[in-house]
């Protein structure tokens, strides 16, 4: 076995709407991989498939050297997962949960005692194990689903949006979380967000997924490094004169690279403190009022922007909400 995953092609078509389309990518085992995107763009799709929640409309993929088709059973006793709306019951305990989980294993009563003790202990949750679920927080009902995930020792992981909604310090508490059972289980973790924070920080290679599309795949530090120098931002008065000195600044050459949202126009240049009076000049000479001026080193979102044309956030439509558009179609 090579890879921990591999897909070849995978697509997913819901009628008209392709939800993920020839996607080929290949993790390596204990790699902790992102899947980084806005609402709607595919990653849930795909972890669905990858999951085996649902079929793939074409492509091949395999997960620990299983056929996520033919061999979905193998797939699902070498893997867990993190859904993004939590499924634990809330009338039992902590414990209970994970006595349960280890149950539709098959694990037995001696292997599910000591398992339920490590990951309790693994997530901090050992004092509040025999408490019931709905009095947990949102942070603490996370960590427990991550602890239940990793009950049958699975050799891959999916965290599907694992910090969605938590606040920014029970975020880090899990980003800790996740590190530590990559680094001290040894398992394979995919980790899907639209966090750039959180891929930057914890992912060791990004795939950055778009209109079902994997448009940019590498490192973190290679990503950013790919725009080039610094990033300059000019906010501008009169949007209507972007499109004008963006080609101004085309011709002069003195960007690497160039892209626009809303107001602003981003520039990426080496030396960027001193390129800054030269690019302002250029504004200034073809009269077009420039109100702020950033600089900065490049980001995720910089990455993002370059290969989507578009901030992550300007698209919030879910995936969930297209299909149920599809289904809501079909009733009519």
């Amino acid at each position: 076995m090579l890879y921990a995953i591999e897909t070849e092609g995978i697509t997913k078509k819901f009628d008209e709407i392709t939800a993920v389309n020839n996607v080929s990518i290949s993790v390596e085992p204990g790699e902790l991989f992102g899947l980084l995107g806005p609402n709607g763009a595919g990653k849930t799709t795909l972890i669905s498939m990858l999951s085996t929640m649902i079929e793939p409309s074409g492509g091949r993929a395999r997960v620990w050297d299983f056929d996520v088709i033919k061999d979905a059973s193998s797939v699902r006793q070498n893997i867990g997962v993190v859904f993004q709306d939590t499924t634990l019951d809330d009338r039992l305990t902590g414990r209970e949960n994970l006595d349960l989980h280890g149950r539709l294993y098959g694990l037995d009563g001696k292997t599910r005692k000591k398992r339920i003790n490590e990951v309790l202990s693994l997530v901090e949750l050992s004092e509040r194990a025999d408490a019931i679920v709905r009095t947990y927080s949102g942070g603490m009902m996370r960590r427990l689903e991550i602890a239940r995930g990793l009950m049958h020792h699975p050799h891959v992981l999916f965290l599907d949006e694992p910090t969605l909604g938590l606040d920014p310090q029970t975020r880090n508490h899990i980003w800790e979380y996740i590190k530590i059972l990559n680094k001290e289980e040894g398992v394979t973790i995919v980790l899907t967000t639209h966090y750039m924070e959180e891929a930057d920080h914890l992912c060791g290679r990004i795939a950055i997924i778009d209109h079902g599309e994997i448009v940019a795949l590498d490192t973190p530090t290679a990503l950013k490094s790919a725009l080039g120098g610094d990033v300059i931002i000019l906010e501008i008065e009169k949007p209507d004169e972007i499109a004008r000195l963006c080609d101004i600044y085309s011709r002069n050459g003195c960007a690497n690279i160039i892209s626009k949202k809303g107001n602003e126009v981003f520039i990426t240049v080496e030396n960027g403190e001193h390129q800054i009076p030269h690019i302002l000049n250029l504004a200034s000479s073809a009269g077009i009022s420039i109100l702020s001026v950033n600089l900065r080193k490049p980001t995720l979102d910089d990455v993002f922007l370059h290969h989507t044309g578009r901030a992550i956030r300007d698209k919030e439509v879910s995936e969930v909400e297209r299909v149920g558009y599809i289904i809501r179609s079909r009733r009519k």
